[in-house]
């Protein structure tokens, strides 16, 4: 798909995208689709202007707008079929009984442009395979030859006009390309308002996910990158959780290796971790040990809940890194609680052995 030249719309300048997607490359601008109109129009003016200056039918003629071009980008089929001729190419009404009485496969024609309340777009064959190149699509859209025919004749009903592209259209890398390889497509690609606006709204999910904010709207699908973002977010406060209750254990553990006072360490405790009822002024070495068990049965059960199934070599790092953490947490608990009970065993001695 990436070899197919597909101009997407911009403002209402859809027939120089049709042009554009037709021929598969930047063939057209707007400067130039307005020159050729402005020829159409100065042709026709003196036309009108063989029936007289001061005719009735000429000042009438003169006081309406352009046909061929309006300001917001529009271009007639005459501008279209001029600035075909240029290439060789000529344009048949294919929804005209003369040409249905032809009795011509649509799959043996090379190209078609469709018409409907001003806006145009090409389906053209690319190597063997039919493509809707309109420009509001988001990508060009893959039309089987079964299907084709029961395309055209939808838009038909829908009110397009429809004309065949006769002619040899020029080479293009996208036919040459197709012709040997053959195009699969498993999704249908969006209108592109319909797109920007799936886009406003996983915006404002994720929007709502960071804040923390309930969402009332109806239950919608969500795809992989929604789910994988409201994942990372949920892990991403884990950790923090986890890191906050992590520095509050060693904090603890530096308090009562220096002899800190319960009060201080409360001070600068975690909400998440609770406190003791306890009135000693050191924390004791039961406290100890039951804040750093809490902490570890919850970091372990974290880590068995988060570790990938499929990567042995992580499990194995973080497998050592814990224990080294654990091991040097273990040393640092074994020193707090014999200063604690050092502290406990000294302040307990009868006064005449101090």
């Amino acid at each position: 798909m990436e070899s197919i030249f597909h101009e997407k719309q911009e403002g209402s300048l859809c027939a120089q995208h049709c042009l554009n997607n037709l021929l598969q490359g930047e063939y057209f601008s707007p400067v130039e689709l307005s020159s050729i109109a402005m020829q159409l129009d100065e042709q026709e003016r003196m036309r009108m202007a063989e029936g007289g200056l001061a005719s009735e039918e000429y000042r009438i003629f003169m006081q309406q707008p352009s046909g061929n071009m309006d300001d917001s980008g529009f271009f007639s089929i005459q501008v279209i079929s001029d600035a075909l001729r240029v290439w060789g190419l000529e344009l048949i009404l294919f929804n005209s009984p003369e040409y249905q009485m032809l009795g011509i496969d649509p799959i043996n024609e090379s190209a078609f442009i469709c018409n409907y309340k001003e806006h145009w777009f090409t389906v053209r064959k690319l190597g063997k395979q039919w493509f809707n190149l309109n420009s509001l699509l988001t990508d060009p859209e893959l039309i089987s030859d079964t299907y084709l025919a029961l395309f055209l004749a939808q838009l038909q009903q829908e009110g397009y006009s429809i004309f065949v592209v006769k002619g040899d259209l020029p080479e293009c890398e996208a036919d040459q390309l197709l012709q040997m390889v053959l195009v699969q497509q498993f999704q249908r690609p969006r209108l592109i308002g319909e797109d920007a606006a799936a886009r406003d709204r996983r915006v404002q999910m994720q929007e709502h996910a960071i804040e923390g904010e309930p969402l009332y709207e109806a239950p919608v699908m969500m795809d992989e990158d929604e789910e994988n973002l409201q994942k990372a977010l949920a892990l991403s406060r884990q950790q923090i959780d986890m890191e906050d209750e992590e520095a509050d254990l060693r904090r603890a553990i530096q308090l009562s290796m220096q002899g800190g006072t319960r009060s201080e360490f409360t001070d600068s405790m975690s909400p998440n971790i609770p406190q003791s009822s306890e009135t000693s002024d050191s924390l004791s070495s039961e406290e100890l040990r039951r804040r750093r068990q809490m902490y570890f049965e919850k970091q372990q059960q974290q880590l068995k809940t988060d570790a990938p199934t499929s990567a042995a070599t992580e499990d194995t790092t973080k497998t050592l890194t814990n224990d080294t953490d654990a091991s040097m947490n273990e040393d640092m608990l074994k020193a707090a609680m014999n200063m604690s009970l050092d502290k406990v065993g000294t302040n307990s001695k009868p006064a005449e052995e101090k």
